[in-house]
């Protein structure tokens, strides 16, 4: 069989006997669309990320269904079904609370040379002149599909017709080898689509793969091509990145592929000033604690990864301004700012993750703040648990906040068991609520503030000299006296 890049007229084909997809393992939903298109007499196909896992013996997560009708043909078979996309017009098909992409049978695209300055266009195709595709609507066949598609292990199609599975461009035997291989000719297709480089990284590190070297070489010089997408879809892509459960592995290989400086410029001239560690082992600690709660089942925030991924480029901006005069938290939101309206420049944050994010940053130096009411004050802020994990994380990554964690892990303790005490004797609570107030008049040894200067000390409250009270009468007969 020839390699990817070249045309294959007659595909391999395996039979249903010699291979393990089981329509058990496809969502039901799926195989209704599937099932359906067939019958209306319509080619179906199972395709992408789905098969692929099956044939490795892992459990899918994507039906995507390709298939020789037109989308307003698949919108005739289905009432359920919209259709979304201009670049890349797609059905969406709802059965039950599943949706089920279904696609068209695209063509292949003509390229554009480099360094060619016009549009070129077939149909309803559009490029840039850089050679990316702005629109990609124009209809083929299966095998134009196959050949179309980004790499040779997300070119398995799965028949429902006769449960077969067929490849045309050899990727049965870079998913026995453990290629991640691009279909045709590397540096057009990451000019096509610039996001495919990322692709090639994530699915190198989520399934223990190489990047063939053909794939890898052009990686190195074509970062600056993710600046071009827009920060929408960036956004969306970085959290398949470091959200699947590999974000350790990822950030490892996008560093060494130098894509990472395109997607965070601010961090990676951070990490570039790394100091005994830090910051490169918070966010690397960050990272694999994102991946284990993702392997335990816990939800995952993008809020609490970018507080992480953009705490060194904020903390080094921050230290001058206080070192200026402003006040700790004051210097924590201007940097934060201004960190945050770079960012977004590349990647959008939306709102409800970046305010949590700065609420994460502002709350630090309240864990500094330990005396009186204030303790009890924090605990029942919506974001401190989320900002209490921060704290963690930086005394794990090396910066002078142990004491302050150990601090605040046993007052939680306390006041915990304060609480259930308090329960268990009708509202009174002996005992640990004297725990408490003892911990609260502990200081804590080499509490700092979060630049790593001295934590200023609480200012007194000034009291008004108590006015003394003069006798009855005594106006009266100062009055006269007078």
């Amino acid at each position: 069989m020839e390699k990817a890049g070249k045309t294959i007229s007659t595909p391999r084909v395996i039979l249903r006997a010699e291979h393990s997809i089981s329509r058990s393992n496809i969502s039901d939903s799926a195989v209704k669309v599937l099932y359906r298109l067939k019958d209306a007499g319509y080619k179906a196909y199972l395709v992408g990320g789905g098969v692929r896992d099956m044939l490795l013996g892992r459990e899918p997560k994507d039906f995507d269904v390709a298939t020789d009708a037109h989308p307003e043909e698949v919108q005739e078979q289905f009432r359920s079904c919209h259709l979304i996309g201009r670049r890349f017009r797609l059905a969406h098909v709802r059965v039950g609370r599943d949706i089920v992409e279904v696609a068209t049978f695209r063509a292949n695209v003509p390229a554009v040379e480099e360094g060619e300055a016009r549009s070129v266009k077939r149909g309803e195709d559009l490029h840039t002149e850089n050679g990316r595709i702005m629109r990609d609507n124009v209809y083929g066949t299966l095998e134009e599909d196959a050949w179309r598609r980004d790499f040779t292990i997300n070119a398995l199609y799965y028949n429902i017709a006769d449960f077969s599975v067929v490849d045309y461009t050899g990727g049965l035997e870079d998913l026995k080898a453990g290629w991640i291989r691009l279909i045709g000719d590397p540096v057009q297709r990451y000019r096509e689509d610039p996001v495919r480089m990322l692709r090639a990284v994530r699915f190198a590190a989520k399934l223990g793969f190489r990047i063939h070297p053909d794939t890898e070489d052009p990686l190195f010089d074509l970062g600056y091509l993710l600046e071009d997408i827009p920060s929408a879809r960036l956004y969306e892509e970085v959290l398949k990145l470091f959200m699947g459960g590999c974000a350790l592995e990822t950030f490892e290989l996008l560093r060494h592929y130098r894509l990472f400086e395109h997607l965070f410029p601010q961090t990676e001239d951070d990490l570039a000033q790394e100091r005994e560690g830090f910051p490169s082992e918070l966010v690397a600690r960050a990272l694999a604690n994102t991946d284990a709660r993702v392997a335990a089942g816990k939800p995952v925030t993008p809020a609490f990864l970018f507080a992480a991924l953009l705490w060194g480029p904020m903390r080094r901006m921050a230290e001058p301004l206080q070192a200026g005069g402003e006040s700790e938290i004051q210097a924590i939101q201007e940097a934060g700012d201004t960190v945050v309206m770079r960012q977004v420049q590349r990647i959008a944050l939306p709102k409800r993750f970046s305010m949590p994010m700065r609420e994460i940053w502002t709350m630090q130096p309240r864990f500094t703040q330990i005396n009186g009411k204030r303790p009890l004050s924090l605990l029942t802020h919506p974001r401190f648990r989320a900002a209490y994990d921060f704290l963690l994380l930086r005394g794990e990554s090396g910066e002078d906040v142990l004491d302050l964690c150990e601090w605040w892990t046993k007052f939680q303790e306390v006041n915990a068991d304060a609480h259930g005490r308090a329960s268990a004797a009708g509202g009174r609570m002996p005992g640990a609520a004297d725990e408490r107030q003892t911990l609260l008049r502990t200081p804590v040894a080499g509490a700092k503030a979060v630049m790593g200067s001295e934590a200023p000390a609480a200012a007194k409250k000034r009291r008004r000299p108590r006015k003394r009270r003069k006798p009855a009468g005594a106006a009266a007969t100062g009055t006269a006296a007078e």
